[in-house]
């Protein structure tokens, strides 16, 4: 059995093999490319080209493809052969630097908003020099990001990859003000906790639900759930033991850095955990897990589901989106150090960080928004919808003494105590996580909570990554060229935390209580995807991402009717697979299970027995349902047939979540009360605890 270290990354045309394969002038102009960004010369992409591919087909490869991320939200690829044609029929393997540099994929099918018309067909892939090339089942993926004829993005990755500039532009203007010289270059990381069900694939296949939606739209709460909570940590059952060797293995493969595995606290639910790594990078490694994760599971007779929320009644799963900024030297700029209350530059840094989010909180939310997100915030097992920032007691107490300018007493941290001699004794954390809080410090990072289990990391890290940009392009413009630094350091840390304290919020964020003090302190809480996503494009917000040059206005606009259309059409489909399932499978075996109680009651009437309470009780309770059934899902098909006189999308929207979902919502407890009263051979699909409790 070979040892990981051994084949970690054997599938990932990295420094290593760089090193190896290219001569050491073509080595140094790629290393220049990726670390100041400079632009590649054709000749040395020529022989990049020549060595990725003979490397490649070494390892097996036959293809290759330029792998982007359109607004879709998942990855998308189009394989190009390596062979070409020689004399006397026969081929040759070849893979130029313009092939490697630049694509050219039918743009046509791919949602723009607006951004091309509708004849205007072609769209362009540019190599990601940063994010290393690799081999999955056989074709060469080299990560590219996908722009229109216009130039304009049609991706997640091109204005992250603008919002990592920005920050490293203003990054590297403060610093410099802290005596920083030899930082050339500043980047932010990201450490994406994944969390994910598995349910049994033959138990799948029965529920037109999960394969229409990828969630339950129907389902009866089981005897058992999560109540118990002893699923959380608890041992990992064989079959999805085994799933997981597997996933590390051909995650290790491709370089990815897939660190912890657990449990859940929902039954069937589970997290993969990955070491930090550059955001663009782990950007691409989220999207490759999330589709391993489903390869894997097929290959076990599982099925992977990434939604929301996938059943009513227990957890729905998030990712956590774990952010830091550091620089090339190897300086954590969120690291407190031992004695934060010296440490300036931290302070600083942590106060730009508090600003962005207050000043763009209406970003963060609509980063994380989506229908099936909607299902799981604020639903007090995530965030709620208002967005707040936890510092713990150490760093709050900081700042409060800067505020009021006190000398701040460092206190001696309190140690564990735990009872028992032989057990260590260790300090308490003050940084210590809250499960609340949408965006809580967490030692030396910043974890923002928020986002949904399907989501791409990109969207919420391009906010993150601009709004503190702009904050330390703010804080540089009034240090710069100040007489006494230090002076007009403190002033401005106090400043920052006096205007936006109002973000930070240390208690408890599923107490409704919260919710009240959140308004009164004027922050926003936009519950909904569709109340949320108008507020993109605010003034403030076209003015944020336009001076950054992350976004043009154009492509602001385009991606809020991205967003809202998306939103739209994912209720449409769900409404649309409720009225099937309730219609042609619901209803008919309610129907034939009334059918055979009805019969029962005559046959025990006709012998005058007088044991029929249980068929006449139950019989009269299932025909009243059903009734209301069969009308809910015809006020469920005049809602979704409401739908199409609405042309304003932003109006669409807020219909069917006033609408089409209220309706959705009735016509569910219908038949979930149906559930509970049909016998298990009568009921036409797999229940929650079939599918919860499934997979051995």
């Amino acid at each position: 059995m070979k040892l990981v270290s051994e084949y970690f990354g054997c599938n990932v045309f990295d420094d290593k093999v760089m090193k190896e394969k290219l001569s050491s002038d073509v080595y140094k102009s790629l290393k220049r490319t990726i670390k100041d960004g400079r632009s590649l010369d054709l000749s040395v992409a020529n022989a990049v080209a020549t060595a990725m591919k003979d490397w490649a087909v070494s390892l097996g490869a036959t293809h290759f493809t330029h792998g982007f991320q359109p607004m879709t939200g998942i990855t998308a690829e189009k394989h190009d052969s390596f062979i070409s044609p020689e004399e006397g029929g026969k081929v040759i393997m070849e893979f130029s630097g313009k092939e490697l540099i630049r694509g050219e994929p039918d743009a046509s099918s791919f949602p723009s908003g607006g951004l091309r018309v509708t004849f205007e067909v072609r769209g362009y892939t540019a190599w990601d020099a940063t994010s290393y090339a690799f081999i999955k089942d056989g074709v060469l993926c080299i990560p590219t990001a996908f722009c229109s004829y216009g130039g304009e993005a049609l991706d997640k990755k091109t204005p992250l990859l603008r919002s990592m500039e920005a920050i490293n532009r203003q990054a590297l203007r403060v610093l410099k003000l802290f005596g920083n010289a030899d930082v050339t270059s500043v980047k932010t990381t990201v450490g994406p906790e994944q969390e994910y069900f598995l349910v049994d694939r033959e138990t799948f296949k029965k529920r037109k639900d999960l394969i229409y939606t990828g969630r339950t739209l129907f389902g009866a709460k089981p005897p058992k759930g999560q109540e118990l909570e002893d699923h959380y940590f608890g041992v990992i059952k064989p079959r999805v033991q085994a799933f997981m060797k597997e996933l590390n293995e051909e995650l290790w493969k491709l370089g990815i850095l897939a660190k912890t595995e657990h449990n859940e606290v929902a039954p069937a639910q589970h997290e993969l955990a990955p070491v930090f790594t550059t955001t663009n990078i782990a950007a691409d490694h989220n999207q490759l897990t999330m589709e391993i994760m489903q390869k894997v599971a097929q290959k076990h007779g599982l099925v992977c589901l990434l939604h929301e929320k996938p059943f009513a009644g227990v957890n729905g799963s998030g990712k956590h989106n774990n952010w830091s900024i550091s620089t090339n030297t190897g300086i954590n700029l969120l690291e407190p150090g031992d004695t934060p209350y010296e440490n300036a530059q931290f302070l600083l840094f942590l106060c730009a960080v508090i600003k962005a989010v207050d000043d763009y909180q209406d970003l963060l939310r609509i980063s994380v928004a989506s229908a099936g997100n909607d299902y799981r915030l604020g639903a007090n097992e995530a965030p709620p919808a208002v967005v707040s920032m936890f510092l713990g007691s150490e760093l709050t107490e900081i700042l409060e003494a800067i505020e009021k300018d006190e000398p701040y007493g460092a206190k001696e941290k309190e140690l564990m105590r735990i009872g028992v001699h032989t057990l260590p004794k260790f300090p308490k954390d003050t940084t210590d996580r809250n499960r609340t809080s949408p965006f809580a410090f967490t030692g030396n990072k910043f974890e923002f909570r928020m986002l949904g289990s399907s989501a791409s990391v990109s969207t919420p890290n391009i906010v993150l990554n601009t709004a503190v940009a702009e904050t330390l392009r703010q804080f540089a413009n009034v240090l710069e060229g100040v007489e006494n630094f230090e002076s007009a350091l403190h002033e401005l840390i106090k400043k920052t935390i006096t205007k936006h304290k109002r973000i930070i919020f240390n208690g408890n964020g599923y107490d409704e209580a919260w919710l009240k003090e959140a308004e009164n302190r004027g922050l926003l809480n936009l519950k909904t995807t569709p109340e949320a996503l108008p507020y993109f494009t605010h003034e403030k917000n076209i003015k944020l991402f336009t001076s950054h040059k992350v976004f043009t206005e154009v492509e602001i606009r385009s991606r809020l009717e991205i967003l809202q259309e998306n939103y739209c059409k994912l209720i449409h489909i769900e409404a649309c697979t409720m009225l099937d399932m309730a219609k042609k499978d619901i209803l008919p075996c309610v129907s034939k299970y009334a059918k055979v109680l009805d019969d029962t009651l005559i046959a025990k009437k006709a012998r005058d027995s007088k044991g029929f309470a249980y068929e006449n009780e139950t019989l009269n309770a299932i025909n009243d349902l059903s009734d209301k059934a069969y009308y809910a899902t015809k006020d469920l098909e005049t809602a979704v047939a409401g739908t199409s006189s609405i042309e304003n999308v932003k109006a669409l929207s807020l219909y069917y979540k006033d609408e089409v979902l209220s309706k959705m919502e009735m016509l569910r407890s219908f038949v979930d009360k149906l559930e509970n009263l049909v016998a298990a051979e009568y009921w036409c699909y797999p229940t929650f605890g079939e599918l919860l409790f499934g997979v051995y």
